[in-house]
């Protein structure tokens, strides 16, 4: 066969297949015009090759194994030691890996311990907002739509305020995860999806969340989670800063709570949540009563 139909049989292309001859592994006859000409066998040598180097193994190691089939005969004790010697390097590899992922599990720990603060840090008491208006301050949420925490609009707004969720896949450092208060976000976003339009019967006009996450992890959990509500992104806490709320891991982070503003005066504050899942419920009881 020509080296283009090898090429389209094996699944390769004509430069690798001139590698390998050039290599002596896959040696085809020259005709009188030229052309290369291979025999039947080079179909199961070229497939060799390519199976042997998705192991692992050299251009060069898969010799013993292409020359055994070129012969029709067993695999010969060079082929048997260049798969120790193979899995003997890939074991090396692994342990050199894993020495340099540990190493850098230590470092992100190490740097989310220098955030951490055990108590939650905060110049005023969240309940001192109770009867005035939230600063004006304009977001963009992630549902694209601009908004200014000082006009929410007519009626009973639903802010609550959370520290971090995580992303499937993706461990938070522990570190963070030991900060008091820091877990229990994404249980506590899935209770409220669930419990939203019992939140606005019970008397809500709208529900917003707002941590100091970035758009993209908060675009990310509303995807996920498909969540009826927007998120309101303040990475540089912003609003912390102009009120005085909580804050947690040296001011990096939110501390957890619910505002209740009411044609924009703060009506009501949640402060704190010791069960974020149920949170949602403890909200709703508040409403149905206030109704």
């Amino acid at each position: 066969m020509r080296v283009g139909e090898l090429a389209r049989r094996t699944g390769t292309t004509v430069r690798a297949l001139r590698y390998y001859e050039a290599a002596g592994l896959v040696v085809p006859r020259r005709l009188s015009n030229g052309y290369r000409e291979y025999e039947p066998v080079a179909e199961r040598q070229v497939a060799q090759i390519r199976e042997l180097m998705a192991l692992g193994l050299t251009v060069e190691e898969t010799r013993p194994f292409v020359e055994s089939i070129a012969v029709d005969g067993d695999l010969c004790a060079a082929a048997l030691a260049t798969f120790r010697s193979t899995a003997t390097t890939l074991q090396q590899r692994i342990g050199h890996l894993t020495a340099q992922r540990d190493a850098l599990d230590a470092r992100i720990d190490e740097a989310a311990r220098e955030v951490v603060a055990a108590p939650p840090a905060f110049r005023n008491e969240p309940a001192a907002l109770i009867g005035g208006p939230l600063p004006s301050l304009r977001f963009y949420a992630t549902d694209g739509r601009p908004v200014d925490l000082g006009a929410l609009g007519p009626g009973r707004t639903v802010v609550f305020v959370y520290p971090l969720t995580g992303r499937p896949g993706v461990d938070l450092p522990r570190g963070l995860l030991e900060v008091c208060g820091a877990r229990g976000a994404t249980d506590q976003a899935a209770w409220l999806r669930d419990h939203h339009a019992e939140i606005l019967a019970a008397g809500a006009a709208r529900v917003y969340g707002l941590s100091a996450q970035s758009t993209g992890y908060q675009r990310e959990l509303v995807h996920r989670l498909q969540l009826p509500y927007p998120l309101i992104p303040d990475p540089k806490l912003t609003l912390a800063a102009a009120t005085g709320l909580p804050t947690l891991a040296a001011g990096a982070l939110y501390d957890r709570l619910t505002l209740i503003v009411s044609d924009d005066v703060v009506e009501h504050v949640f402060h704190p949540i010791p069960d974020p899942a149920s949170h949602a419920l403890e909200v709703m009881r508040w409403l149905t009563r206030l109704s």
